[in-house]
């Protein structure tokens, strides 16, 4: 009996252990499949995948995903041949960027010019090389070049008191990107007819100046003018949307060139809390604004004196080349007399981040260098209002800045019979936006406590600024949320150039308090006719305003002397 229990017993564990065997054989044979199927996926993977999979963050610093190509085969054969292309390249880059420097010369200097001219004996290292564009009508590529070089660099200056100073420019580091484009194609050697050539992005460029003999300290302002002028210089002749065009084959090739794609209306409105720069009193902010540093493109703004909150409302165009690559600039400088400004903060616009024909309204934080990403420091906002019009879509929305030449029937008739409608249609006219501005103030939101029993009686003064036209609303009493509920009518002369302030005030007995203010241009009320928002109150620590506004429009136009 026992036997066959045994016997039993000893079929039952065999049959056990043969099923757990087999299992775990399938187990493994089963992780060996996934695993090989992930290592198979892993090495499918592409850099997209990689990045979709991991945030960037989580990847150590010495990981770098890059899209272009190594050129060390165009590095070794370049150092060869460097010292030809040294002797040959230096007198091409003298004679086209001698006019250039020119062009951008400080008034304080009578004379900007080379006496030396060499690129030194170390050659540039291309790092990486991309391909943009490849179609039947051109190749786009783009090549980044890292230099640290040695070059004998002299720049003769003379100053208009009659100083003639010999310059050095040494210590030069640059690290860019470089967009080439071949076209078009052709089917004759070497199969394109011409190269355009930028620098499509400056990633570092650093240099030293000094005076041979001297210290270029010695004239105050002449070192921080030739460092300027030199940026200036180089981002403007070179930097992409601007290319130079090298023909290859005979031909036209006016098609390459650069042209205007549209126009960018700005309104410089405001800023805030500047930095105050003078030991005595506050600093006299005035702002200037480009795309292009060209002298006759930048814009300057008036002159605020002693405010660190100015308010310009001023409208200036700008001509756009490149609305995917360009930027708009506005720099606060402090006005210092006769001494060189001193500048307050600086930001800028991504053009290709405007809607086209939509106003955008925009406070902008003002930074040190617009070049240094780490400045926390807090140095003021400024507010613009911008409106990107491309040429050619002019139709298809409004543009309230647009001077405007059309005449009604009655003005057709007075005109002189001897007088043309092409004569007409060529003089000047500004378009004055005239109309009725109706202002409700209908509530205030978590003001700031400011009477002891902890409450306030707060009450609001609206002003149109340009005609100084006041009105304000009843007081309420003991109320941090307080409900008004009144509407205002200002008739505006020129709308456009005119703003409306909307300041809180708690009343006193024998006095008021100010509580904020919030400043509103008409650009927008001019566009949709009527809109309602609730608007945060500047200068007071908590607090927003509700308001509607609603314009009845009656445009007149004048001619320009």
């Amino acid at each position: 009996m026992s036997f066959f229990v045994g016997l039993v017993v000893g079929i039952v564990v065999g049959l056990a252990l043969i099923v757990v065997f087999v299992r775990s054989e399938n187990a493994r044979s089963k992780l060996r499949t996934d695993l090989a199927a992930t290592v198979a996926a892993f090495a499918r993977m592409t850099v997209e995948d990689s990045r979709h999979l991991l945030a960037p963050e989580y990847y150590p610093s010495w990981v770098v995903f890059s899209q272009r190509q190594k050129l060390n085969w165009l590095n070794s054969h370049l150092t060869k041949i460097w010292p030809y292309v040294n002797e040959a390249a230096s007198e091409l880059i003298k004679s086209s960027v001698e006019p250039t420097l020119e062009q951008y010369r400080p008034i304080i200097l009578s004379s900007l010019k080379f006496s030396k001219f060499t690129l030194g004996t170390v050659a540039p290292q291309f790092t990486g090389v991309s391909i943009l564009e490849s179609d039947s009508s051109g190749i786009t590529m783009e090549l980044e070049m890292n230099w640290d070089g040695n070059p004998n660099i002299v720049l003769d200056v003379k100053t208009r008191l009659g100083v003639s100073l010999p310059v050095q420019v040494k210590d030069i580091g640059f690290t860019g990107v470089f967009r080439l484009i071949f076209r078009p194609l052709v089917e004759e050697l070497p199969c394109f007819g011409a190269v355009c050539y930028s620098l499509r992005q400056k990633k570092k460029f650093d240099f030293k100046l000094k005076v041979i003999g001297g210290d270029i300290t010695s004239i105050p302002g002449l070192s921080g003018a030739l460092e300027d002028t030199i940026h200036n210089a180089i981002e403007d002749s070179i930097t992409w949307p601007v290319r130079k065009i090298v023909p290859i084959l005979p031909g036209d090739y006016s098609d390459l060139e650069l042209k205007p794609s549209g126009t960018l209306e700005v309104k410089l409105v405001q800023a805030k809390d500047l930095t105050n720069k003078d030991f005595i009193g506050k600093s006299d902010p005035y702002a200037e604004l480009y795309i292009r540093p060209l002298r006759d493109r930048t814009k300057t703004s008036k002159i605020i004196s002693n405010d660190l909150n100015p308010i310009w409302n001023e409208h200036y165009e700008f001509v756009v080349e490149d609305a995917s690559t360009q930027h708009l600039y506005v720099k606060i400088y402090d006005d210092e007399g006769l001494q060189a400004s001193e500048l307050l903060g600086c930001a800028q616009v991504q053009l290709s981040e405007l809607e086209p024909g939509k106003v955008k309204d925009v406070w902008l934080k003002l930074v040190k260098d617009l070049d240094v990403q780490r400045d926390t420091k807090y140095r003021g906002e400024v507010h613009l209002e911008l409106l990107y019009c491309p040429y050619g879509m002019e139709n298809s929305f409004t543009n309230p800045f647009a001077k405007k030449v059309e005449m009604t029937t009655l003005e057709r008739v007075l005109k002189n019979a001897a007088q043309t409608e092409r004569e007409v249609s060529q003089k000047k006219r500004e378009v004055i936006v005239r109309g009725v501005l109706s202002v409700t103030v209908i509530s205030a939101e978590d003001l700031p406590v400011v009477d002891l029993m902890g409450k306030a009686d707060p009450f609001v003064v609206l002003t149109m600024k340009k005609s100084d036209t006041k009105n304000k609303t009843r007081v309420v009493n003991e109320n941090l949320n307080p409900e008004w509920n009144q509407t205002f009518d200002f008739v505006v002369e020129d709308a456009l150039h005119d703003m409306l302030i909307a300041e809180v005030y708690d009343h006193d007995t024998f006095r008021k308090e100010y509580i904020g203010r919030c400043i509103l241009t008409l650009t927008r009320v001019i566009l949709e006719g009527e809109y309602r928002e609730c608007f945060p109150l500047d200068g007071a620590k908590s607090g927003r305003l509700n308001l509607s506004l609603k314009w009845v429009p009656q445009p007149i136009y004048r001619d320009s002397q």
